[in-house]
């Protein structure tokens, strides 16, 4: 039996919208982020707030939330617990970018991309919460891990954060996860 690859419907990508605008919000503010001086990085820093309790409020109001609660073959799952977690993973980490940029800039380790990475992370969190397969769990967990990485090596000085965890960790997961969950999602079929 052959499988064929096929673009998924737009109806079935509509559990995922939370976490496409969580991701577009996400790329979007890193392009502004390029045009902005230093002295106006706080707006990209309130923007990345208000994505996060928009993306809270998208999920309280239910939108995307269908009949159907497992999609993208089964990899992804969104169910009233999935949306409770996610809510408070926002929640907090909007509260969290609140407090956190004047203990950065007390430092001298604000950057403007500090706040879209700290989203890229939360996007990886959203999607640990709903992953439904080994795939999904790689996907968020990898992209959870390589936006803590960046955001630890921010610190120049730190010779931990920029010799020892980010090389260890990102080639430590690169080979054999994917080879493992291939091998786990075809023999399921």
């Amino acid at each position: 039996m052959q499988s064929t690859l096929a673009m998924p419907a737009a109806t079935e990508l509509l559990p995922l919208i939370p976490e496409l605008v969580l991701a577009g919000a996400a790329f979007l503010l890193l392009m502004l982020d390029l045009f902005l001086k230093d002295g106006q990085r706080a707006l990209t820093h309130a923007l990345s707030i208000l994505t996060l309790l928009l993306v809270a409020g998208l999920l309280l109001a239910g939108v995307g939330a269908g009949s159907e609660p497992s999609v993208l073959s089964g990899m992804f799952v969104r169910d009233t617990m999935a949306d409770v977690l996610k809510v408070a993973t926002c929640v907090i980490s909007a509260v969290a970018l609140m407090f956190f940029r004047r203990y950065l800039l007390e430092r001298g380790l604000y950057k403007g991309e500090v706040s879209v990475l700290v989203l890229f992370a939360v996007l990886g969190m959203l999607l640990l919460i709903s992953a439904g397969s080994l795939i999904m769990v790689y996907l968020g967990l990898e992209l959870l891990a390589l936006s803590s990485y960046a955001l630890v090596a921010i610190d120049r000085d730190s010779t931990l954060a920029s010799l020892e965890l980010a090389p260890m960790g990102s080639g430590g997961g690169a080979h054999p996860v994917p080879a493992t969950c291939a091998n786990h999602s075809s023999s399921l079929s």
